[in-house]
């Protein structure tokens, strides 16, 4: 899986020609979300196809700004404070993230400055909380 970054122009009608578009290229979604910018919406999707959802939306004029590397993280619900505290891992490894957004299993789809480094937060994360 891999996040698209997209900017849509800020007019109706958008949103719908991308899923229609994706759709219609048998390219699901599997997360994501729009935010507004001004002049401009800027989205970030989770898909498996990500180079072939960039060919078919700029094909119908929608601009995909960047492909990016994807941490999937799965937070422990019963526990308060997951978020905090993953972010906290990150952000003591000097690991910046650039865009967050839950996929539609309820994981934490995370886009980050320093891939690498956030992967080793992460699979130390996943053996702390979920090895049992």
């Amino acid at each position: 899986m891999k996040d698209i970054e997209i900017i849509f122009e800020n007019k109706p009608g958008q949103l719908a020609l991308m899923g229609e578009t994706l759709g219609k290229n048998n390219i699901s979604l599997e997360g994501g979300g729009v935010f507004y910018n001004g002049t401009h919406a800027i989205a970030h999707f989770l898909v498996a196809e990500a180079d072939k959802a960039k060919i078919v939306l700029e094909q119908e004029g929608i601009k995909v700004t960047q492909i990016n590397e994807v941490l999937i993280q799965k937070l422990r619900q019963d526990v308060p404070g997951q978020l905090g505290m993953f972010c906290r891992a990150l952000a003591e490894a000097h690991v910046n993230i650039i865009t967050q957004y839950s996929d539609h299993d309820n994981q934490l789809i995370v886009v980050v400055d320093d891939y690498d480094k956030a992967k080793v937060i992460s699979n130390t994360w996943m053996k702390k909380w979920w090895s049992n």
